[in-house]
């Protein structure tokens, strides 16, 4: 009897042990499925949430071994997930339609950016631009084969306002701080996280920064999300969900404590100054979390505003051969229980 007591205790004993291991433990000794994912851009501040997602161990708790590959644009992105280079990616609503129009197979299934980055920046002693109406007669410096004057363009249609009485000079985008900080044109076109350098180099020269971003002004636009492509959704689904999972458990940590999330990312790009992702990722919070996003939590997507941010391409940016809104996105990925900003 003595001896059946002690079995039992030993056994107990061991019970024990296994519920006490973190979340994940058990997995560990399980081979991790290796996954390559695809930003838009080179790694910048913008990103710190998915290598905090691998510095804080989430994709290593669902079983998974991601790696993080540059782009260089959001068509490379999706050329990447197309040729098996990456399995998902990070790509922008807008980019999405222009490639399902022109045949790719490739689906959201979580919106970070639920508000577009496009925005207008002047100084207060320039075109100080705060007001809708202001684009008209606006010069504004930008690339050639920019696609951001064609959202402008058609977000002034939208409001009644005529595109053609805004002038666009051709201004290289690493010339266009320069520009306008020197009054070689009175606003520039860049994507709102480029704000925390602008307004410090503004400062430097006496001057404050006006950001006039669309999407605070009446642009409904779905922007940047997680992506992959038909036959990987349809192949590994509970791959995709355990991705997405991790990622916005990412993205709920450096919402939180952008300083820890900053000083991860660093670890995998020294390059990158901690102080100034903090900057970025303040900027982004306010891209990611809205009254949609804190009801729903992180990651999610309401099908009609897609369908919206489909129209507006189709009847503003003149998109052809265009998807159904269906065919943007794929639901069942994001997880059961939110992740709440």
């Amino acid at each position: 009897m003595a001896r059946l007591n002690g079995l039992v205790l030993t056994a107990i004993s061991a019970l024990t042990l296994i519920s006490a291991l973190p979340r994940g433990a058990a997995a560990e000794d399980k081979p991790l499925t290796k996954i390559t994912f695809s930003l838009d851009f080179i790694p910048l501040g913008r990103h710190a949430p998915w290598y905090a997602a691998i510095a804080e161990g989430y994709f290593k708790q669902e079983g998974l071994d991601v790696s993080i590959i540059p782009s260089q644009g959001t068509a490379q992105t999706i050329q990447s997930i197309e040729a098996g280079t990456a399995q998902l990616g990070f790509t922008d609503v807008p980019s999405l339609v222009l490639a399902r129009a022109n045949g790719a197979k490739v689906k959201m299934v979580a919106v970070n950016y639920e508000k577009a980055p496009y925005a207008i920046f002047s100084l207060n002693t320039g075109a100080n631009v705060t007001q809708i109406k202001q684009l008209e007669g606006l010069t504004l410096g930008s690339g050639a084969g920019s696609f951001t004057p064609k959202v402008i363009a058609g977000f002034m249609t939208q409001h009644g306002l005529d595109p053609k009485k805004l002038t666009i000079s051709n201004v290289a985008p690493p010339a266009r701080a320069s520009a306008l900080l020197s009054g070689q044109v009175p606003s520039i076109e860049f994507f709102v996280m480029a704000k925390p350098g602008l307004e410090a180099a503004a400062k430097a020269k006496g001057a404050e920064l006006r950001t006039f971003l669309l999407a605070d002004h009446g642009l409904t636009l779905y922007s940047n999300g997680i992506v992959a492509s038909d036959d990987y959704l349809a192949k590994n689904p509970e791959i995709v969900r355990r991705f997405v999972r991790a990622s916005l458990r990412g993205w709920q940590f450096a919402l939180k404590d952008p300083k820890k999330a900053a000083e991860d990312q660093a670890k995998f790009v020294p390059s990158l100054d901690p102080a100034k992702s903090v900057a970025e990722i303040a900027v982004v919070k306010d891209l990611a979390v809205t009254p949609y996003v804190e009801k729903h939590g992180l990651g999610s997507f309401d099908p009609a505003e897609m369908k919206s941010s489909l129209d507006f391409m189709v009847k503003y940016v003149g998109v052809t051969n265009a998807p159904a809104a269906t065919d943007l996105y794929a639901t069942g990925f994001l997880p059961a229980k939110p992740v709440k900003p």
